[in-house]
Parts: C-alpha cells; sequence; structure tokens
C-alpha cells in the first residue's frame, strides 16, 4: 500500500529581476518578474526527506542572491532538524539546490547518475554550463561518493512506495523530478524542470538550459505523472506562497503543497 505525504515548501531566498530574464526569447511586457529559492520537506509516518539544500550566507553575497531566511532556521520552523535528517534528493547540482554541504551530516543523498557525470566532466570546461554551479559543492558531493553517502539513480527510480524520482534533464543534464503521494493525489515537485508555472503551462523554456527540447519533454512528463496540472509545483515561482495555505500564520514563507490550493 502506498504512504501517503505532507510536503512542505520552505522559501529560503529571494533575486529580484524582469521577466525578459525568465523565457528563452525574452518577454515583451518585460515586467518585474522575481525568482524565490525554496527546499522542500517531504514527511511521512515514518520519514521525512528534504528535497534540495539550498544556499548558505556565503553564497548569498558571492551571487547576490537575497538570503530571506537560512534553510536550517526554516526547517526547524516546522520541526525538522537537519542533524537528524537521513536522506536528501539533490534535484540538480546548480549552486542554489546543492550548497549548505555540511548542514546534513548523517543523510544519503540522492542524486542522478547523469547529473554527476555532466558537473565533473568536460561540459564544465564551458562558462555558458558551468555558471550556475560551484566547484565546492561539487567537490563535496565527490567526497560524499567516496563516503559511501550517495544513492545514485539512473532515470525513473522509486525511494519508498508513494514517493520516486524521475530523470527529466533540460536544466541541467541529470535534473530529478520527484513524484510524491499525497491526500490530494499525486503532486510533482518540479524544481528547476520548470521555474515558473508560466514556463510549463505556456511552453517557453527558461533561458539556463542544456537541452532545450529535453525541458520541452520535461513539462510532458510532469503533466503525466501528477494527477492535473494544479498538482505541479515549479521551483522558483513566488506565486507558490501565493496559492497555498501557510503553515501557522507567523510563518508566512513555509506552505503546504500536500493540502488543495487555495488561489490560482
Amino acid at each position: 500500500m502506498e504512504s501517503t505525504f505532507e510536503i512542505y515548501a520552505v522559501r529560503y531566498g529571494h533575486h529580484d529581476r524582469n521577466a525578459a530574464a525568465n523565457f528563452i526569447g525574452g518577454d515583451p511586457h518585460d515586467q518585474p518578474m522575481a525568482l524565490d529559492y525554496f527546499v522542500w520537506a517531504i514527511v511521512g509516518a515514518e520519514k521525512t526527506y528534504v528535497v534540495d539544500t539550498g544556499f548558505d550566507a556565503t553564497t548569498s553575497r558571492v551571487r547576490n542572491r537575497q538570503l530571506v531566511r537560512p534553510v536550517e532556521d526554516g526547517l526547524r520552523a516546522i520541526g525538522i532538524e537537519p542533524a537528524n535528517v537521513s536522506d536528501v534528493i539533490i534535484s540538480h547540482m546548480h549552486f542554489d539546490h546543492a550548497g549548505n554541504r555540511d548542514l546534513f551530516p548523517a543523510a544519503t543523498y540522492h542524486l542522478q547518475d547523469v547529473e554527476m557525470a555532466f558537473c565533473t566532466g568536460r561540459c564544465m570546461c564551458q562558462p555558458f554550463l558551468n555558471h550556475s554551479f560551484a566547484v565546492e559543492d561539487v567537490q563535496s558531493m565527490v567526497g560524499k561518493v567516496f563516503a559511501g553517502r550517495v544513492h545514485f539513480h539512473d532515470g525513473d527510480s522509486e525511494i519508498e512506495p508513494g514517493l520516486s524520482v524521475h530523470r527529466v534533464g533540460g536544466h541541467t543534464r541529470g535534473l530529478q523530478i520527484v513524484r510524491v503521494k499525497t491526500k490530494r493525489g499525486w503532486v510533482v515537485i518540479g524544481s528547476d524542470a520548470s521555474h515558473f508555472y508560466a514556463n510549463f503551462e505556456q511552453y517557453r523554456p527558461f533561458p539556463v538550459v542544456e537541452s532545450v527540447s529535453d525541458m520541452l519533454a520535461g513539462y510532458d512528463t510532469m503533466r503525466r505523472l501528477s494527477s492535473s496540472i494544479r498538482h505541479i509545483i515549479p521551483g522558483h515561482d513566488p506565486l507558490v506562497l501565493a496559492r497555498y495555505p501557510v503553515v501557522r500564520a507567523d510563518l508566512a514563507d513555509v506552505v503546504r503543497l500536500d493540502l488543495e490550493p487555495i488561489g490560482s
């Protein structure tokens, strides 16, 4: 029998920019269209998973991104102690998804084979492809491999009943999305398979991309794996906080994705 899970989106960062920066070919309106940065917590009856690890204060300064709340503080606010987390799913190895390298000392990291090869191979000779990776994050993950702390996946893989990962590529070669069974149906945490709702709803790809064709195909994969388009969660859209209920009134940066949306 498949378990059902609670899912929390925990905002930790923010970056102001215009819409033209979020679509290949720009945007004719070019109005403000900011990025929010999230990690996600998947909470089951017996185990809690964290999806992605965010970036820290040093990276926020180097990359000129606003750190709204340290990832560890956001997780602790919902009762998750990073030191006790046993499993971390890394959607891909970009700096805003694979930082905070020592925050989860007891965790096994779930990563696609292709992503590890991508971020340590010849593609990293190209500035167009390497600029969103932090060499320190990649080196740290190599260290975890040698320490026996990385569980590699090859494409579609069930982690436990009701929870699976699926490689879609596009944004990076080994990007994986996460499919989660909840009481409202199958939710897909898209991460950077689609930064914004508008990317996958309008088939307008984000410009940081390794394969445009894979990115477009990934939009279809998210639709196929989710119960409906309302069950797809983009990776950086501030609308996520507006569309889902907050955990509690004093914690506006954390919302429940396993509950029905409150807006559209």
